[in-house]
């Protein structure tokens, strides 16, 4: 799809979505931001106010006329508004719900009436749930674990049989534990990355919940924002599956985790390196390991990680000793 476009970015005031914004201005597109900052923050998306080629409206995917009126006259839609965190679904299911099911319902419904021609959702590496293959593949998921997970999978199989009943393509993105600039470490539901970060800098100890063997396949924000725009200009297919993992490809248990970023804390402070980690209980919904496969986001849409784990971290340090201190 050429440059120029108009183009929706739902959640485009948060963390991931604020960086998608970002890299669509930057290449000439004209860039709609449809968020109701529950979660998003205004000061992520700063940098464009004054922008001819920019406009935010603010308010929620849970109002189906309103996504109408954002998507009207757009040849794309970037659906990454949600409601993350396992934990967060887990307190309150109703709300994941009416968001991340009929919020994504009422976005790729009012694309399909505008005639969008491309759009790409994030999903979630959530919903491979309890099946126990290691790395994760595509074609083999599991019972979800938590409604997080269902709402996800959920949103798949939405896609799925619009494509089916409707003909309407759509590009799905299972995102295995993104972190980066603008990840948010306030709050009970904040990402683990962000959250030991702000108890670095602070020389307090961060909670490892569990034994910290437990692993994740940790993705920098810039790959999967590289992987949005080639799904967003990949050659459709005529597949249902159009779904892909989206990773580094690599697994870091939570210990190595927390090793890799104290060290690159303790550059800005010598005495980060003496902290030392707590240890909680595990986290109900959660999965021991997660190992993603992306062979096939490879071959089908020239997605390559571009920022392994260990550079991404020394990127996100930095980021968080300049904003958090």
């Amino acid at each position: 799809m050429a440059t120029g476009s108009r183009i929706l970015v739902t959640g485009g005031a948060g963390f991931i979505g604020s960086h998608l914004v970002d890299a669509l201005l930057a290449r000439g597109d004209e860039v709609v931001v449809l968020d109701n900052f529950s979660t998003g923050k205004h000061e992520n998306l700063a940098q464009h106010a004054g922008n001819s080629a920019f406009e935010l409206i603010e308010g929620d995917i849970r109002d189906f006329d309103l996504c109408r009126r954002a998507v009207a006259g757009c040849a794309g839609v970037f659906h990454e508004a949600a409601l993350g965190s396992v934990p967060r679904s887990m307190a309150d299911p109703r709300l994941t719900l009416e968001n991340n099911v009929q919020g994504f319902a009422n976005v790729i419904e009012a694309a399909r009436r505008a005639g969008v021609r491309r759009f790409v959702y994030a999903s979630s590496s959530s919903v491979y749930g309890d099946d126990p293959r290691q790395p994760k593949r595509e074609e083999f998921i599991g019972k979800p674990l938590s409604p997080y997970a269902y709402s996800k999978r959920s949103d798949e199989e939405t896609a799925a049989l619009y494509r089916g009943v409707f003909g309407f393509s759509s590009v799905g993105l299972r995102y295995f534990n993104v972190f980066g600039a603008r990840q948010d470490p306030e709050g009970a539901y904040a990402a683990v990355i962000p959250k030991f970060a702000s108890a670095l800098i602070r020389r307090e100890s961060p909670r490892i919940n569990g034994d910290g063997s437990f692993s994740r396949d940790f993705t920098y924000v810039a790959n999967v924002v590289r992987a949005n725009l080639l799904a967003f200009e990949a050659k459709d297919t005529g597949a249902s599956d159009r779904f892909y993992n989206i990773a580094c490809g690599e697994r870091t248990t939570l210990n190595e985790l927390f090793l890799l970023l104290r060290n690159e804390l303790s550059v800005f402070d010598p005495a980060i390196a003496s902290v030392e980690a707590v240890r909680g209980p595990e986290r109900a919904g959660d999965i021991p390991h997660s190992l993603a496969a992306i062979d096939k986001a490879a071959r089908e849409l020239g997605y390559r990680p571009e920022c392994g784990v260990r550079e991404g971290l020394r990127l996100s340090a930095r980021w968080y000793w300049e904003t958090l201190r």
